[in-house]
C-alpha cells in the first residue's frame, strides 16, 4: 500500500514566501510547496528556468523582479538555469510586438549575454547558476526532428497568442518561422530539464508550451510556471522599458539618479515598489500601508528609495544620493559637484539637452520642455525652438530634477 504524503507547513511557508507576487500554475501555492518538500526528501534540488534573449544589453528594476526570485529559490538551495538564446535570439521574438523583431548575430548574443550576467550578479549569485545556451542543442536539431516538435502543436493554438491575433486581424505578415519562436523555448524546458519556469504575464503562453512539450515527449512530472507582475516605470502607467528611458531605472545608474528616480514615483507605486523590490516582511508591507494613510507619503518614499539604492550602491554613494535630493529638490538648491560645460557657438535647447547626454533622443527633449522639466537659471525653458547664446552665459543649465550643467563661454 501507497504511503500517504503528509505536506510539512515549512514548505508551505517556504511556497508562500518565494511566490509572493506572482501567479502559480498550476495547482498554485501547494503545488510548489510540494516540490520542495519532495526536493529536501531527495536531495535533489528543484532545477528553475528563466530563458534571457539578450536583445538588449542593460538591465533595469523591472527584470529584477524575476531575479530577486531567482537569488529566493539559490538561497533555499535550489538550482538556477539561467538560459541564453543564443538560437532564439537569432530566430527574433514577436512576443508582444506588432511586427517581427530584427534578429540578433551570434557576436551580437554573446556580447549582450555578458552584459546581462555582470548586471545580474547585483542581485544573485550568477557563479553558482548553470548557464546554458539554446544554440547547444537547437543548431544540431535535424529537420525530422523539428518535425516532430512543431506536430505537438496546431496553427489555431498558436494563433491564441495576443500578438499572432491582432496582427492577423489587422492584415499584418505573420512568417512561418515566428510560429518555431514559442516552439524552440518549450523544447528548451525538455532540453534541460526545468522543475519550474519564471516569465512575465506576457509570457504565459509559452512558458505554459513549454509544460506540454515535456509531457508530450513523456517527462513524467513537468514544470510549473511562476509569472511575476510587470513593473510599472515611474510615470505609473506603462511597464518600465528602456524603450522610454525617461522613466526607467537601469541598474547602471548611478547612486544620485536611481535615489532620484526612485523619489518621482507617484505615492500610488510605493506598496507595489516595495512588495516587489524589497525584501521586507508581509507584516511590514501591513505596517506601510496603515502610514500612508496618515503620514506623509514623501517620508515612506524616501526610505523606500534610500533602501533600493542601497542594495546596488555603497551605503556612503546613497547617504550622499539622499542628501543631494534633499537639498537639490526640497531645498531648491544646486548640487556642490555641478560639472561645467563650454558653449563655443550658440546652440539650440533640443541639440543642446541631447549633446550634454540629459536626453536620449529630441522627442525626450521635447517632452521634457513641455512638462516645464527644464530650466535656465531657474526659469522654466517653455520654447523649444529657443536658442542658448554664448553672450547670456554663464547660465546654469537644469533638466529634470536630477541634471545639472553649468555653461560657460
Amino acid at each position: 500500500m501507497e504511503e500517504k504524503f503528509v505536506l510539512n507547513e515549512e514548505f508551505i511557508k517556504q511556497a508562500e514566501s518565494v511566490s509572493r507576487g506572482a501567479e502559480l500554475l498550476p495547482g498554485g501555492i501547494k503545488e510548489l510547496a510540494i516540490k520542495m518538500q519532495k526536493s529536501a526528501e531527495s536531495g535533489k534540488p528543484i532545477r528553475v528556468k528563466l530563458g534571457m534573449d539578450p536583445t538588449r544589453p542593460d538591465l533595469h528594476l523591472g527584470h529584477t523582479v524575476v531575479m530577486r526570485k531567482l537569488k529566493k529559490f539559490q538561497e533555499l538551495g535550489h538550482k538556477i538555469v539561467l538560459l541564453v538564446g543564443g538560437a532564439t535570439a537569432m530566430v527574433g521574438d514577436p512576443s508582444g510586438k506588432s511586427e517581427t523583431r530584427p534578429a540578433l548575430t551570434k557576436e551580437q548574443v554573446e556580447e549582450n549575454a555578458k552584459t546581462y550576467f555582470e548586471q545580474m550578479s547585483k542581485v544573485l549569485d550568477t557563479s553558482k547558476a548553470e548557464v546554458v545556451n539554446n544554440a547547444d542543442w537547437l543548431h544540431q536539431m535535424k529537420l525530422t526532428d523539428l518535425l516532430k516538435l512543431a506536430s505537438n502543436v496546431t496553427v489555431a493554438q498558436m494563433m491564441t497568442r495576443d500578438d499572432f491575433a491582432k496582427r492577423y486581424a489587422e492584415g499584418k505578415p505573420i512568417a512561418i518561422h515566428e510560429f518555431f519562436y514559442p516552439l524552440m523555448q518549450a523544447y528548451d524546458s525538455l532540453a534541460i530539464d526545468a522543475d519550474i519556469e519564471i516569465g512575465g504575464p506576457d509570457q504565459r503562453f509559452k512558458v505554459l508550451l513549454g509544460r506540454e512539450i515535456q509531457s508530450a515527449y513523456g517527462k513524467p512530472n513537468p514544470q510549473m510556471v511562476m509569472l511575476l507582475p510587470l513593473l510599472e516605470g515611474t510615470d505609473g502607467l506603462v511597464k518600465m522599458s528602456k524603450t522610454y528611458p525617461e522613466h526607467c531605472i537601469s541598474l547602471t545608474d548611478s547612486a544620485k539618479d536611481m535615489y532620484g528616480k526612485l523619489m518621482s514615483i507617484p505615492d500610488t507605486l510605493i506598496m507595489r515598489y516595495y512588495s516587489l523590490l524589497t525584501d521586507i516582511s508581509d507584516e511590514e508591507l501591513k505596517e506601510i500601508e496603515e502610514k500612508l494613510k496618515t503620514e506623509n507619503p514623501r517620508d515612506i518614499k524616501m526610505k523606500l528609495a534610500y533602501t533600493i539604492t542601497n542594495e546596488y550602491h555603497s551605503n556612503e554613494e546613497t547617504k550622499k544620493a539622499q542628501d543631494e535630493f534633499v537639498n537639490v529638490v526640497q531645498n531648491k538648491g544646486i548640487p556642490e559637484d555641478i560639472g561645467s560645460y563650454k558653449l563655443t557657438e550658440n546652440k539650440n535647447i533640443l541639440d543642446l539637452l541631447l549633446e550634454l547626454g540629459f536626453v536620449a533622443s529630441k522627442g525626450e527633449a521635447k517632452r521634457l520642455i513641455a512638462g516645464g522639466g527644464v530650466k535656465l537659471d531657474n526659469e522654466k525653458v517653455s520654447d523649444t525652438s529657443l536658442t542658448v547664446e554664448t553672450t547670456s552665459l554663464p547660465k546654469v543649465l537644469q533638466a529634470g530634477k536630477r541634471k545639472f550643467m553649468k555653461l560657460e563661454k
